[in-house]
């Protein structure tokens, strides 16, 4: 056989940084692949110009990787069937949020396996260490998506591989079973001890994970959206976006608000703005920009200014003017600030 390929999955994460250069290191030639979903915290935060200390930018953590290893990566846009196929109702469910950690992970797994078939490529690696997460990296996690995906015993953790039964790239001698790991457990602590051994120096610090969904908070929020979409509409991506931003409110199930808390939100809620979404802001002093979703006659745009001018610098005004924009409509309303604890019975988070 000629020279064998190796699909890998790279976050830019340690694990899998140190996955790829194992497999590197055997005189595979290694093709990395990273999906987008729509729901990396990491990502949202690039989208919307958030910048760390010292004015630095989030970069995108697979790429950087990919140069420091020398690596080919394809960056795969998932999002748009990502939500119906696996969010709505996955197979084995959701974890502490609204994370459907192993449907997940077994959906990226199958789109692994068939670009390592249109690839010409022989086997699918990734960084998992077993035990490392108590919802999809436990043994019987472990064996559910590799058969599920359809990679079956061609998908290899090269840091556990020791502590799992051999695959068919171990026995066919396409890479040596002797030179991969037999890490376990949720300390890193032997991971950095082999990134120093072999040279990895570049990739992103753990953090817990990137997934939006994953987040409690966040999870409130897509499951009220859920809970107030009519059955047969899957949300958008749009939609499922809108819920990493702001404070969000429901004063009715006939309408929901969502308030920007700074800046970059602000600017970042003004694209919502449309036939289907309203747009309030303060005029005659400083203050947040809100959007409002539903059913929006009279009553609910009076409560969204009043929302609106809670959050407004009006230093005890008893009114505040709001401009609303709403499609082709538009007004100001004379709205009264309302009191943190009214406010507080609609947050939903």
């Amino acid at each position: 056989m000629s020279k064998i390929t190796a699909i890998g999955l790279l976050s830019g994460g340690l694990d899998s940084s140190l996955a790829c250069k194992l497999i590197q290191d055997q005189g595979v030639d290694v093709k990395a692949i990273n999906f987008y979903t729509g729901f990396c915290t990491t990502d949202f935060r690039r989208q919307v110009n958030r910048k760390k200390a010292k004015g630095k930018v989030y970069s995108n953590e697979s790429l950087q990787s990919a140069a420091a290893l020398k690596v080919e990566i394809e960056y795969i846009d998932i999002s748009a069937t990502y939500i119906q196929d696996v969010l709505i109702k996955p197979k084995h469910g959701y974890g502490s949020a609204m994370n459907p950690c192993l449907d997940c992970r077994g959906y990226m797994l199958a789109r692994a396996r068939k670009y390592m078939e249109e690839a010409g490529a022989q086997f699918v690696f990734t960084g998992e260490v077993l035990g490392q997460r108590p919802m999809s990296q436990y043994r019987k996690a472990l064996d559910v998506v590799a058969e599920e995906s359809g990679l079956g015993r061609l998908l290899v953790r090269p840091l556990s591989a020791k502590l799992l039964p051999p695959t068919i790239p171990e026995e066919k001698g396409w890479i040596d079973r002797e030179k991969l790991g037999a890490i376990s457990g949720r300390s890193r602590k032997e991971q950095y001890k082999l990134a120093e051994e072999i040279g990895v120096s570049v990739y992103s610090q753990p953090a817990g994970g990137c997934c939006s969904l994953a987040d409690v908070s966040y999870g409130k929020k897509f499951r009220d959206l859920l809970n107030h979409s009519e059955e047969e509409i899957i949300p958008s991506l749009d939609d499922v976006i809108l819920l990493k931003v702001g404070r969000h409110f429901r004063p009715s199930e006939r309408f929901k608000v969502v308030v920007g808390r700074d800046e970059v939100e602000n600017k970042f809620l003004e694209r919502y703005a449309d036939e289907k979404r309203a747009m309030f802001t303060s005029i005659d002093v400083v203050g947040p920009v809100t959007i409002a979703e539903g059913r929006l006659d009279s009553t609910e745009l009076e409560t969204a200014a009043a929302i609106t001018a809670r959050y407004a610098d009006h230093e005890g005004a008893e009114t505040v003017r709001i401009k609303y924009e709403y499609g082709e409509n538009s007004g100001v309303i004379d709205a009264h600030p309302l009191e943190p604890k009214q406010i507080d019975t609609w947050r939903i988070c």
